[in-house]
């Protein structure tokens, strides 16, 4: 949101430079990103009067004008506006003034005496762009920017103009619309700094016509409030005075004639939406509909939409004439040749408004209020307002005004308890009793004091207000936050048993010491990518998506690191290492995505997870690894070495992971695997699927994995025993197995076989090929003998050994290599 200062000081104005006001704004919550000039240096530049305009001897399209700016000066301004006229008074460039361009792009300029066409011009007369003004309108064709006819000839144009005004640009939170208006803001300077908010005097323009239109709720649910009234005999092609369009411009709006300036002005003043009709192209009552199914509406951008049914919609009895709280449409529009008008001011609810602009790819300042709540006894106010202020620019004449009211259907007053043991114990101060309730009176509650506390009603327009929390926080924030005392939270120190379970180390500190690096990615991911993964698993689709890129929700953290990847290989990054932890969304059995939507709605499930993905080359370019080292890719043995890295920091000893073969529609066939820790599957390793690697365009191998952080068994406390000062005996065995056969189904074996003696067991070779039957391999291994009391003999590990071969061979049909 962009407001002026001026404007702003015109409401409320505390005895602070902009500077220390946009520091106030930011601590009263209202961040300020910026505090811009309103306008480019303009030096020198006054009001001139143009006292004789005539012909140029050697030009048609030029004429030579003589300016007087003060005094008994007059200056010959050679001139090819197309509207300067006698009498006129316009921005009056003298020689030596500097015009500087607001762009950025163009250099400022310094007006000399020059001859144009063999006559001698002593200066400019200025258009709005040539001061930097931009105004809707006013551009480089449209001619010298007009002043009213009372601006004095000779006065500086920027104080004429007040040019040296400062813009607030704001980020305002989602909950506080009633900030969205000059009203709003400085509604919240008067109360922090216990001032009267200066309002202008809106009084109810007295009806001098019978016209009117009948307004009808056929949703009062949806718009409880409903205010019209007729406007005959306007002149709609009048201009916007200069005012009106320089607070718009400063507020980042375009000026569009006056009727839609006028609605934009009361929108931005006091915070109402509001908007205008042609009288003449409506038929019949007007009403506050929903549409029905496949009702279409042209809207005033020439967008043809096909309104969702249940949408709210404003219309009459040929159809509909706007998205209520969006867009007007084509059909009744404003123009030139408007003569009578129909304004409306309305009251729509928010849950009404939501997400309907977003639905339709629109976007507007209306819809952006109405959203997040207007106050609902507003309307007839801002109507009075918009009224008064056509009138002095339009002319015509007013009709009364017709209100169609469902006071069961507005917002009731809320009324919130705040016990005084609660706002000191949540702020850390005991606050002074009068102080609150004054704070609170300041901000438009009506406060009376109860048993040990205040009970506050909040005012219409502060839909935030809600819980007594709520009330604390506008204590806070009025009281101001530096004026709390600092002090270091206090904590007990007590000495209490080993625990059974050791706290578990972050798995994500494990995988950055492994080189990888931490993202976040949205929770929302594009349908056709997850489908792409999970074919078989449908997500939780949003009602009001962002854009298609973000219509489900994710099912796994694998969309949002394939994103990842693909944003950084389009920008030359070719090799990658990165994680994520968070929440994924999966529909719970009974209220799945597709459910009836009569049948029971269950909430859905959001377990933690822990994924990671690789791309590239194992490492990175360094001066001891050869080419080839730095070309060899990534595989899923890589990955498998960061993912036991992990379970070490999560489990430590509690369980060793296995691994078994599985089939994944995302993955390679024969290069994924099931994950079991303590018995039970907690993730999946493997390489995306070649095919997906294809349509993502990627040109080298993809593995990743994906844990699920709330399934894995707690990690023990470490148990601490002494290393044997007795010598180790290691034996290696070669063994020809089935190909099919998991290698950990071996270890296994082998250490149920030999407990007690068996130390540890590692496969140092694995071969399939020349010299191998097809269908089988060939593995080695080593085992390591140990005892903590005795040196092992020889004659002992042969037994363990003959042993070892004989149940492999029984349970495998493995058999020695030779």
């Amino acid at each position: 949101m962009k407001i002026s200062a001026q404007w702003l000081r015109e409401w409320a104005d505390p005895p602070l430079d902009n500077e220390r006001l946009a520091e106030q704004l930011t601590m009263l919550g209202h961040e300020v990103d910026a505090l811009a000039p309103a306008a480019a240096a303009a030096e020198n530049v006054v009001v001139g009067e143009v006292k004789r305009v005539s012909a140029h001897p050697q030009a048609d399209r030029l004429q030579l004008c003589e300016v007087a700016y003060g005094g008994d000066e007059a200056a010959q301004v050679v001139c090819g506006a197309p509207n300067v006229r006698r009498g006129g008074r316009y921005p009056y460039a003298p020689v030596g003034a500097v015009l500087s361009p607001p762009s950025g792009t163009g250099k400022s300029i310094k007006i000399a005496r020059r001859k144009i066409r063999g006559i001698e011009s002593a200066g400019m007369l200025c258009s709005a762009a040539e001061l930097g003004l931009q105004i809707e309108g006013q551009g480089e064709d449209a001619g010298l920017l007009e002043l009213q006819g009372d601006a004095p000839p000779g006065r500086p144009l920027a104080e004429h103009l007040s040019l040296h005004d400062q813009v607030f640009a704001l980020s305002l939170t989602p909950n506080r619309g009633d900030c969205l208006s000059a009203r709003g803001l400085a509604r919240e300077l008067a109360a922090a700094n216990d001032l009267t908010l200066n309002a202008p005097a809106i009084k109810p323009v007295a009806p001098k016509s019978k016209a009117q239109r009948v307004v009808r709720l056929s949703s009062p649910a949806a718009c409880p409030r409903y205010v019209g009234r007729v406007l005959e005999g306007v002149d709609a092609a009048r201009a916007s005075p200069l005012w009106m369009r320089e607070k718009l411009r400063r507020s980042g709006v375009r000026s569009l004639g006056p009727v839609v300036d006028v609605t934009n002005y009361v929108m931005l003043e006091l915070g109402q939406p509001m908007h205008a009709f042609d009288n003449d192209k409506l038929h019949g009552a007007v009403s506050a509909r929903r549409a029905a199914a496949e009702e279409k509406l042209r809207l005033l951008d020439g967008h043809e939409c096909a309104v969702p049914a249940g949408s709210l919609l404003i219309g009459d009895e040929r159809g509909a004439v706007a998205l209520a709280g969006v867009m007007g449409g084509e059909r009744a529009a404003v123009s030139d040749s408007t003569r009578n008008l129909f304004l409306e001011s309305a009251f729509f609810t928010p849950r009404a408004v939501a997400g309907r602009a977003r639905g339709l790819g629109l976007r507007t300042e209306a819809a952006h209020r109405f959203e997040r709540g207007v106050d609902p006894g507003l309307q007839r106010t801002a109507l009075e307002r918009a009224t008064a202020l056509l009138l002095a620019i339009c002319g015509g004449r007013a009709g009364p005004v017709t209100e169609a009211l469902s006071r069961d259907h507005l917002p009731p007053p809320v009324t919130i308890d705040l016990p005084f043991a609660r706002l000191n114990g949540l702020l850390g101060k005991t606050m002074d009793k009068r102080e609150v309730r004054a704070l609170l009176a300041r901000l438009g509650c009506k406060v009376r004091a109860i048993r040990g506390g205040l009970r506050a009603r909040a005012p219409g327009a502060r839909f935030d207000l809600r819980i007594a929390e709520d009330l604390v926080e506008e204590v806070a924030r009025m009281h101001g936050y530096a004026r709390f005392p600092a002090a270091p939270p206090r904590g007990g120190m007590t000495m209490r048993p080993p625990p059974r379970f050791a706290p578990p180390r972050d798995p994500r500190r494990a995988l950055v010491e492994r080189g990888f690096q931490e993202v976040i990615t949205y929770s929302f991911v594009a349908d056709d990518l997850q489908r792409r993964l999970f074919p078989e698993q449908a997500g939780l689709r949003l009602r009001n998506a962002i854009s298609p890129e973000f219509a489900v929700m994710r099912l796994s953290l694998w969309p949002g690191l394939l994103q990842t990847l693909l944003h950084n290989r389009n920008r030359q990054c070719t090799r990658l290492r990165v994680f994520e932890a968070g929440r994924v969304f999966a529909p719970s059995a009974a209220g799945g995505a597709d459910a009836a939507p009569q049948a029971p709605q269950r909430p859905p499930q959001e377990p933690r997870k822990l994924a990671a993905l690789i791309y590239g080359a194992v490492h990175g370019p360094q001066w001891d690894n050869s080419d080839a080292g730095r070309r060899a890719e990534g595989d899923i043995f890589d990955l498998k070495a960061d993912l036991e890295a992990v379970l070490g920091a999560c489990c430590g000893g509690a369980a060793e992971a296995r691994y078994e073969a599985a089939a994944a529609a995302a993955l390679h066939p024969g290069q994924a695997a099931a994950v079991h820790v303590g018995g039970r599957e907690v993730g999946t390793l493997g390489r995306l699927h070649p095919a997906l690697q294809q349509e993502l365009g990627l040109d080298g191998a993809v593995c990743l994995f994906e844990l699920a952080l709330d399934d894995l068994p707690l990690q023990t406390a470490p148990r601490y025993r002494k290393i044997s000062k007795f010598p180790s005996m290691r034996r290696d065995l070669s063994l020809l197995i089935d190909a099919g056969i998991d290698i950990a189904r071996i270890r296994d074996r082998i250490r149920k076989t030999a407990p007690g003696l068996l130390t540890d067991v590692e496969l140092f070779d694995l071969y399939q090929g020349e010299a191998v039957a097809a269908g089988e391999k060939s593995v080695s291994l080593g085992l390591t003998f140990q005892r903590d009391s005795r040196t092992l003999t020889d004659a002992e590990v042969e037994g363990v050994m003959e042993s070892v071969v004989k149940s492999l061979r029984d349970g495998f049909n493995a058999r020695l290599r030779e």
